[in-house]
């Protein structure tokens, strides 16, 4: 072991509180923003039509440039990327909360989207690469886990605070105090070297364009589905689009010499496994954090801070969970069951939440199912994400990782739109008619969540049905490949 490696590993658990910290910031930012909006929106004078591209902007830039993101990461060093998507997000965040037009801002969240691209994987393959002690890496990715799997709760807490007591400007500011302290450890924490790969390496270009704009599109093409309709054109368009950029660009990296994404990472049953359990989770969990959102605050009255209070009971479910996941579980059992396990959970606590009702109480009808879901999640998120990078090449480590972020996107923008739009449509069909009153407006919101979360429920249980057929229900995964050293980056 090399005297800069020897170092790296003797600060490790340093470098896991660094990583930790620029994961908390990617994830709290897909949430925390939204409870600021209607202040945003009564600040910057935006319409309603307007408001939804603050949140697009961001998934768009991000899901649909992680891919390379991570490749950059494997090919020029992973600490480079990682630091430079620390300084640039919270470049991006400055400009967002000094916006004084809903353009300005709009651009602001696109550009967090394409430095948080480089951050996500960067910060996972770090993570990988820098734990490979069995026990210590369970531990690592336990906390990891819990911290990517509650990190949206976090947000939402942060965002009505921030919003409440100090200026929806604020949710934006405060990823400086996350990144530039993160961004400073790192460069005293994380050893840069020459990587081991071939020298003669470049980005795959045709592979990165057909990813990019594959992916954007099917981002895209859900939004435009949550705003318009399925059967718009725009939405029609931009979803077969998408579907036929990502086939040529499998049959794009089956030939090129250095493919962006090489196959051999997917085409591994445990791992292809976990980036369809990560995709799973973030479609289903979708439904807890917008309409349980909607119905807290809308049917029972709650603040934006008495929200994110009530999201923490899932949050130290999670935490809870996920630990115990991967230090005890896994290696007793094995992914498998603990993924099918996490994913039948999470659907019996959204059938849970389908008994929801204007007489409803946070302690009877809202708190057992948040402690559910949030054990199925830490059951899932934790093992998958460690899964999702176990066994492959170190010189593949950040396009492996960003692979789980992919997931996420991809299967939150699925749950973004299909949950929204039938959760509308059943709404709107409530009060066909009907004269509307404001007793049968609520009625029909709440008629319009429940049946969201019996949609979500059925995608937890198919992702659980999957995941049984599609993991080994090996034990023990692989070692990693060690063709680098860790931390020669």
């Amino acid at each position: 072991m090399s005297p800069t490696t020897a170092t790296a590993h003797k600060h490790r658990w340093l470098i896991l509180a660094v990583i930790g910290i620029a994961q908390l910031m990617v994830v709290l930012d897909a949430t925390i923003v939204n409870i600021a909006l209607p202040t945003a929106q009564a600040d910057l004078g935006f319409s309603d039509d307007s408001r939804q591209w603050i949140i697009t902007a961001y998934a768009l830039a991000f899901g649909s440039l992680l891919l390379v993101g991570g490749r950059l990461g494997d090919l020029y060093g992973r600490k480079n990327v990682f630091i430079a998507g620390l300084v640039g997000f919270a470049a991006a965040s400055a400009l967002g909360g000094m916006a004084g037009s809903i353009g300005v801002l709009i651009a602001a969240r696109a550009l967090q989207g394409v430095f948080g691209a480089l951050l996500a994987p960067a910060a996972l393959s770090l993570l990988s690469t820098t734990f490979t002690d069995p026990a210590e890496r369970a531990t690592a990715f336990g906390v990891f886990g819990a911290i990517a799997g509650a990190g949206a709760a976090v947000g939402l807490l942060l965002g009505g605070i921030l919003t409440e007591y100090l200026s929806w400007r604020w949710c934006l500011y405060v990823n400086l105090l996350f990144a530039l302290p993160a961004a400073a450890a790192g460069v005293a924490l994380l050893v840069a070297g020459r990587e081991h790969a071939d020298t003669s390496t470049r980005i795959d270009v045709p592979g990165a364009l057909t990813a990019t704009a594959g992916l954007f599109a099917i981002v895209f093409g859900f939004s435009s589905a949550e705003t318009r309709s399925w059967g718009d054109p725009v939405t029609v368009v931009a979803l077969v689009l998408g579907v036929v950029l990502l086939v040529a660009f499998v049959l794009v990296e089956r030939r090129v010499a250095h493919p962006l994404l090489p196959l051999r990472v997917v085409r591994d049953r445990n791992r292809g496994g976990a980036y369809l359990a990560v995709a799973v989770v973030g479609a289903g969990m979708f439904g807890v954090f917008l309409f349980l959102t909607y119905f807290l605050q809308q049917s029972l009255g709650f603040s934006p801070v008495e929200t994110g209070l009530a999201f923490l009971a899932m949050t130290v479910s999670i935490m809870v969970s996920s630990t115990a996941a991967t230090m005890r579980l896994v290696p007793r059992f094995g992914m498998r069951p603990l993924v099918v396990g996490g994913m039948l959970l999470g659907g019996a606590a959204m059938v849970f939440f389908t008994g929801v009702s204007a007489d409803s109480t946070y302690l009877r009808d809202v708190l057992p199912g948040l402690v559910v879901i949030g054990l199925g999640v830490g059951f899932i998120i934790a093992p998958a994400m460690s899964g999702a990078t176990l066994g492959v090449r170190a010189s593949d480590a950040g396009v492996a990782s960003a692979m789980v972020n992919t997931g996420q996107q991809i299967g939150g923008s699925i749950g973004t739109a299909l949950l929204s739009t039938l959760a509308a449509s059943a709404t709107s069909s409530r009060l066909e008619g009907v004269r509307p009153t404001p007793e049968l407006v609520g009625q029909a919101a709440i008629h319009g969540y429940t049946t969201a979360f019996w949609w979500a429920a059925g995608i937890f249980f198919l992702g659980a049905v999957v995941s049984a057929l599609v993991l080994d229900g090996s034990r023990a995964p692989a070692p990693a490949t060690t063709g680098d050293p860790v931390f020669a980056h």
